[in-house]
């Protein structure tokens, strides 16, 4: 039975055999940076979302490899027992003092943080509220939850406020929203969110994993950029993205980190952040408050990028950060174009449904700070050759 119902699902060949290519899990052999290898062939990549350039920074490496030669490849268990090192403390109260909160907790993963936090501290009568965009990981964490799941429409007040409204007074309410949106660039409406949660005796938590590093004073995050992190409860972020690495951390007050180090599931039974990651990770953090530079750098790219492809005739959505949605609006278009990019030496993200409606499919275009205003050219250029030839303006026009 079992192999059965996996064979029946072929809609990876079925776009392979249609389009002659299939734009996920395609093979990197060589470092994340400005230009990667694909089937021994040098790529632009503008699909990565290490904003910061920091992956093949050489102080990460010696960082990592310093880490591995003290402390061995691996803790060989959970942060409950034996897989706490001093290394994680460290880390931990670095990341506390950088977003402005009294204590962290690291866990091995971003996506793990948001499994275990928003699972533990809502309970049964409580309520979990979304942006109806919010992550898929902050989703699956409501789904682990007892308490009540609410949703409002995407960055509308008004909805958010109707469904506070809703809610019984006395019980926790937890809005959960994302501060960059990952796929389209826009930000939360931090600010009238904190408003709302005064008026309804809500609590906020940011996930931040594509905010970190890019938004805000020397890259303290998105609820910083606007002003109000002191009046958000708790802020995650992830390591994947700006950090250089992989784990993720969830920060706040003290009393609060105590509780979830004993109830959040995904620490306590999964393994700790390997001792290399760490390291990256924090050597990562002091490189951003040492080099302020790279994200100019990397805002400086974004607006001349966004600059370009709108002069071509590109429409970019909302987007207010480095991730640039180039929207085409065919699931199909947007196979071909990646397809014929990538054949062109440039690498992009398509997002198609069901990630997105139909009508809403796009290329997901993502600026570092080490990108060349040279290869933003080249990369523009060719998409916009490209996307002349599949009909894409007049469908803009028409549109």
């Amino acid at each position: 039975m079992l192999e059965k119902k996996m064979a029946a699902y072929t809609r990876p060949q079925t776009v392979k055999r249609d389009l002659g290519f299939y734009p996920y899990f395609r093979t990197i052999e060589s470092e994340q940076d400005t230009v990667v290898k694909i089937a021994g062939k040098d790529v632009l990549m503008f699909g990565s979302n290490s904003y910061l350039g920091l992956t093949n920074h050489p102080k990460l490496k010696e960082a990592s490899k310093a880490a591995i030669d003290k402390y061995g490849s691996g803790c060989a268990g959970s942060r409950f027992l034996n897989g706490t090192l001093d290394l994680h403390i460290e880390l931990e109260e670095a990341l506390a003092k950088f977003v402005g909160k009294e204590e962290s907790l690291v866990f091995s993963t971003g996506y793990q943080v948001n499994l275990g936090v928003i699972s533990c501290i809502p309970g049964r009568h409580d309520y979990i509220i979304l942006d109806e965009w919010d992550h898929a990981c902050i989703i699956d964490g409501t789904r682990l939850s007892f308490a009540k799941s609410l949703k409002y429409k995407h960055n509308d007040m008004e909805s958010l406020e109707k469904i506070l409204k809703r809610t019984e007074p006395g019980k926790l309410k937890l809005i959960v929203v994302d501060g960059v949106f990952s796929m389209e660039g826009d930000l939360a409406k931090l600010p009238q969110i904190v408003e709302l949660a005064k008026k309804y005796d809500a609590n906020i938590m940011v996930d931040d994993a594509h905010g970190l590093g890019v938004m805000g004073d020397c890259g303290r995050g998105t609820a910083n950029h606007f002003g109000v992190a002191d009046q958000v409860d708790l802020i995650m972020g992830t390591f994947s993205k700006s950090l250089a690495s992989i784990g993720g951390f969830i920060a706040g007050t003290s009393n609060t980190m105590n509780y979830i180090k004993h109830h959040a599931r995904s620490l306590i039974f999964s393994a700790s952040i390997a001792p290399a990651n760490a390291a990256s990770a924090l050597a990562a953090l002091r490189l951003i408050e040492q080099e302020p530079e790279r994200i100019a750098k990397v805002w400086e790219n974004t607006n001349f990028a966004k600059k370009l492809l709108v002069e071509a005739g590109f429409d970019t959505g909302h987007s207010e950060t480095p991730i640039i949605p180039i929207m085409i609006r065919d699931d199909n278009k947007t196979f071909i174009l990646t397809k014929s990019l990538l054949e062109q030496g440039v690498f992009v993200n398509p997002v198609i449904s069901p990630a997105v409606p139909s009508t809403s499919s796009l290329i997901r275009f993502s600026l570092m700070s080490t990108h060349t205003k040279e290869q933003i050219s080249t990369a523009v250029e060719k998409m916009y050759q490209i996307s002349k030839k599949l009909g894409l303006f007049e469908q803009v026009d028409a549109v």
